[in-house]
């Protein structure tokens, strides 16, 4: 019962993200991968501010990340959740950001 309750949302959001242009199709699948990140770093990181972290997350994720993180969002983050986020933390260019924008936000 709870996989047919799941396949609906899934198959809604394919539906309607398959007449989106590629531009908006981007953007769904950014804002669900938000929310998948989210929790992942409220409990791995705590005390660092989220909104700031999780912008630096999704912009130094790869489009593959993205839909990955974004169809973790569909049944929740798990364990894969927090390995992408893991990831992408460790890139050069996402703990420059953090420290450019993470930091700033956290000393407020």
């Amino acid at each position: 019962m709870k996989t047919r309750f799941l396949a609906a949302p899934v198959l809604g959001m394919a539906l309607f993200a398959s007449a989106c242009s590629p531009q908006a199709q981007d953007q769904i699948a950014r804002e669900a991968a938000r929310s998948a990140i989210t929790p992942v770093i409220a409990e791995r990181f705590p005390g660092v501010p989220l909104q700031p972290a999780v912008d630096c997350i999704i912009d130094n994720a790869s489009a593959v990340q993205i839909r990955a993180l974004a169809a973790d969002a569909v049944v929740g983050p798990n364990e894969n959740t927090a390995q992408i986020v893991s990831d992408i933390v460790s890139k050069p260019e996402t703990l420059t950001c953090l420290a450019a924008e993470g930091l700033p936000a956290l000393l407020r």
